[in-house]
């Protein structure tokens, strides 16, 4: 018997109430140092390890210099809402000394093949997480767990049948996040074993736009569009290598499982993959951008309370259709970096329709077979993962966030001129 899923209405998006728990959490650790300039934050990251070298210089200090200006402009942030900026800036930094200092020692990891990665890209909401987590199921590809891509390199070595306390640490974190904000789990969920995106990668040369997430950061947002991507997806394989070295995948041995990676950065970052990663697999999927931000705003607006001192709701959403309509641009533009022999565009509504279908047409365009037994180990995850497993979200962009839809979906119009989505509300 089929029961229909619990109905969530968030009714405290622009004042929230505030636990002391809450509370507690805005302001943040009191022994963490805020503000912090950019040789703070390496200098951090050289003490936690003990380690100094960061390798070439591929613009991270820049961008760096630039993701702490846009920071501390933005006045609405919470002491806590700093801090978690500046400690993730600081956990890239001493991911990247940990990488370089390995590579140093065993040369031979530049030597290890990424061969034909399989991308998927997508706006926020679009199906992307969902994709990716129920086509790791196969056995013969390599996925990133949440955690793995928050600390790739140990700080050192794991005992047999031990914890790794990046396990433990990422799992402590999200679980503390989760139950001041229990309705993303609904929306979003963080988990540490579950699968995440890879451009956490980008994060060690200072190039994700998950800041944009954390902050408004509109200098920064700028200065990565105007800026080459390309040597940051480079920096991404040099990861991915360290990676895969350490789970055993050596030069020449057969059977090599390929990356299965997911980002929605990847979007507007077409001929930068292309340029990294030549042989790749790009599966896109395109949903109605309108329902996008339906969703994307309301979970943004919920996480705000653990960060910033005001919510304003309706300028959220402004920032985030200029962001989205930035994204969608440049897919647009950049579309045809990859050929139709190599990339697959996937519609919203014909993957809900069919997710088994849409499945074996990424397959055959990855040129993978799909023997029975890897099949019904994806149709168990789907089992086990019905839509709307947490609740239902009732969104409402046009009362709370203020949008006028219709002129919304004339601006995106360029959009749905070169893919056909369905416009769902």
């Amino acid at each position: 018997m089929t029961t229909s899923p619990p109905i969530i209405r968030i009714d405290d998006l622009a004042d929230p109430i505030v636990s002391p728990e809450l509370a507690a959490w805005r302001e943040g650790d009191p022994t963490f140092p805020c503000p912090m300039s950019v040789d703070d934050v390496l200098n951090r990251a050289c003490a936690e390890t003990g380690l100094s070298d960061f390798g070439g210089d591929t613009g991270f200090r820049e961008r760096l210099t630039v993701i702490l200006q846009a920071l501390y402009e933005d006045e609405g942030l919470t002491r806590g809402g700093r801090i978690f900026v500046l400690q993730q800036a600081v956990r890239a930094m001493a991911n990247r000394l940990r990488i370089e200092d390995l590579v140093k020692r065993h040369p031979d990891i530049l030597d290890v093949p990424i061969e034909k990665p399989i991308f998927i890209a997508g706006l926020p909401r679009s199906g992307t997480t969902h994709l990716v987590n129920w086509l790791s199921r196969d056995d013969r590809l390599n996925a990133l767990t949440l955690w793995e891509s928050e600390e790739p390199v140990a700080s050192a070595p794991v005992a047999a049948g031990e914890a790794d306390p990046r396990l433990v640490r990422s799992a402590a974190y999200w679980g503390a996040f989760g139950a001041l904000v229990p309705h993303m789990s609904a929306m979003h969920e963080m988990a540490a074993n579950d699968i995440h995106e890879d451009n956490e990668l980008l994060f060690m040369d200072m190039n994700c736009y998950n800041w944009e997430f954390s902050a408004r950061l509109p200098r920064w947002t700028d200065h990565y569009l105007a800026h080459n991507r390309a040597i940051s997806y480079a920096y991404e394989k040099k990861v991915l290598q360290v990676i895969a070295w350490q789970r055993g995948v050596q030069t020449g041995q057969s059977g090599r499982r390929r990356w299965l990676l997911k980002s929605p950065q990847h979007m507007e970052n077409l001929t930068a993959i292309k340029s990294a990663f030549p042989d790749a697999t790009m599966v896109i999927t395109h949903r109605d951008p309108v329902d996008v931000l339906r969703s994307l705003t309301t979970m943004l607006a919920y996480s705000d309370r653990t960060r910033r001192t005001r919510i304003d709701p309706p300028a959220l959403a402004r920032l985030w259709s200029d962001r989205i309509e930035k994204l969608l641009r440049e897919c647009v533009a950049q579309r045809e970096a990859f050929g139709p022999h190599q990339s697959l565009d996937i519609l919203f509504h014909d993957y809900m329709a069919d997710q088994e279908g849409m499945a074996r047409q990424v397959y055959a365009r990855a040129g993978l077979d799909l023997p029975p037994e890897t099949e019904a180990r994806l149709l168990g995850y789907l089992a086990e993962n019905p839509r709307h497993a947490h609740g239902k979200v009732i969104y409402d962009l046009e009362g709370v966030f203020g949008v006028d839809v219709a002129a919304l979906r004339q601006r995106f119009a360029f959009y749905y001129e070169r893919f056909p989505v369905k416009q769902e509300n």
